[in-house]
């Protein structure tokens, strides 16, 4: 009979050869076996199955497994930390190369503007003549012949007054003439006949005057004829003087007379020039009152006026016989060529603006006094200004300041006597010269004496292009 382990596992089928009592017999080890799993403590085994003999490792294995970690290890440093600490030390370089390196920043060269300088400036138009018709003679409307928007021609009717008082003032006024004239006459025939006895006292004087020397009158009757004729004489001139005073008389009636017909033509109400009706202040029917009422409003509008502010800056570019141009909102599209006419020749000191007057044509009545018009003033530059980028100035108190490189490439501030401002352009009227380089946008970079690394910039600073954002 064999020996059998009861620790191991056996067969519930019996091997070919065995006997009955054997089979027996490892049943009965196999009970025991169970038993005794049973008997032991929970902690002792996991399973309630048949037991399992955990596997020890050699010393063999142990170190060889030691070693795979130890190379695992190695493999991962050097992999690992060895990169990390090179590309540490690569960036702590170029972190420090670059403390050490010289700033870079864009630059441009300065130069000038547009030969031609382009002004916009916003104006008011107006007629060339606008004129208020008032009535010279008073009464009532009988008659309106125009109305607004009539064109009319110079001593076209507008309309007619009936005047009862005045026609009753002229009938007066002839009566008076009448008179003046029969005084007149009445002064004229009185004179006649004063000169007649003027004539009759001098012969008679001469006369007696005669006889005196011969001896045959006394002289007491000689001298009564003398008196006689002076006194004669000096009527003479009184009535003289009567007949040029009444002269005086009928002239002044006359004149009278005159006004008062000329007051007459007035009740016609006529157009002063050629031009449009713009206002309409009366009616048929209305009681007008001599100077006082206003009638009509007319203009002239075949040639408009323009009036605009030019600012100090420019006004000294701005010329009569210059050309204008205009533009209205609601004409899109259309420009309208003019010419300045005139200007102030003086600054207004609340606005320090210089007046100045464009004419316009307006022969097809596009444009209507009252409009709103953009005028754009062209003139040439003999010597355009300086534009630098509005960025490039540095304001600091009591003074304006750009970069300037040198040729060393190190930054200068330079002062800058500041003109026109474009918006993003500006004008340098002194400190700078054509061709320097600046700095366009200095930044931290605004300190004497740095040093940079200069790139120069792609788009230029200064042209035509930026004269004429700039001049808008």
């Amino acid at each position: 009979m064999r020996t059998i382990d009861p620790s191991q596992p056996t067969s519930r089928e019996p091997e070919s050869g065995n006997s009955i009592e054997e089979q027996l017999l490892l049943e009965n080890l196999e009970l025991k076996r169970q038993i005794q799993d049973l008997k032991r403590p929970a902690s002792s085994h996991s399973h309630s199955g048949p037991s399992v003999h955990l596997w020890r490792p050699s010393p063999i294995t142990i170190w060889a497994i030691g070693l795979g970690v130890v190379v695992l290890l190695v493999i991962g440093f050097f992999a690992g930390y060895i990169p990390l600490e090179k590309q540490k030390a690569v960036i702590a370089g170029e972190a420090l190369s670059r403390e050490r390196a010289l700033p870079r920043a864009e630059v441009i060269r300065v130069g000038r503007g547009s030969p031609r300088s382009e002004l916009e400036l916003p104006g008011n138009i107006q007629a060339i003549t606008e004129a208020p018709v008032l009535a010279r003679a008073s009464g009532y409307i009988k008659r309106r012949l125009a109305d607004i928007g009539d064109r009319v021609k110079a001593g076209q009717p507008l309309a007619e007054i009936d005047t009862p008082e005045l026609d009753e003032q002229v009938v007066e006024a002839k009566a008076n003439v009448q008179q003046a004239h029969s005084v007149l006459d009445q002064a004229l025939a009185s004179y006649e006949q004063g000169k007649a006895n003027l004539e009759l006292a001098r012969v008679s004087a001469d006369r007696w005057s005669q006889l005196v020397t011969r001896g045959v009158v006394s002289r007491q009757e000689n001298d009564t004829y003398r008196t006689q004729y002076e006194a004669q004489l000096s009527g003479v001139s009184s009535l003289e003087k009567a007949v040029a005073a009444q002269r005086n008389t009928v002239a002044a009636a006359d004149a009278n007379l005159a006004r008062l017909q000329q007051m007459q033509d007035f009740k016609v109400v006529r157009a002063p020039f050629d031009g449009v009706i713009t206002l309409r202040n009366v009616d048929t029917g209305a009681l007008v009152t001599s100077a006082n009422t206003l009638l009509f409003r007319i203009a002239q509008t075949g040639t408009l006026r323009t009036y605009v502010n030019v600012p100090q800056a420019s006004s000294a570019s701005v010329h009569p016989g210059q050309t204008a141009r205009l533009t209205v909102s609601s004409l899109p599209g259309r420009v309208f060529t003019g010419v300045v006419a005139r200007s102030a020749s003086s600054l207004d000191p609340a606005s320090r603006t210089l007046l100045v007057e464009v004419q316009v044509p307006n022969r097809g009545g596009e444009l209507l006094p009252g409009m709103y018009a953009q005028v754009d003033l062209s003139s040439a530059r003999a010597n355009p200004p300086l534009l630098v980028p509005s960025d490039a100035l540095i304001v600091r108190p009591g003074a304006n300041l750009v970069a300037v490189l040198g040729s060393d490439n190190k930054v200068h501030l330079q002062n800058v006597i500041v003109g026109r401002d474009y918006g993003d352009r500006m004008e340098i009227l002194g400190g700078l010269e054509e061709g320097e380089t600046i700095v366009p946008n200095p930044g931290d970079l605004a300190r004497e004496g740095l040093k940079i690394d200069p790139v120069p910039r792609a788009e230029p600073a200064t042209g035509t292009n930026a004269a004429q954002t700039g001049s808008k």
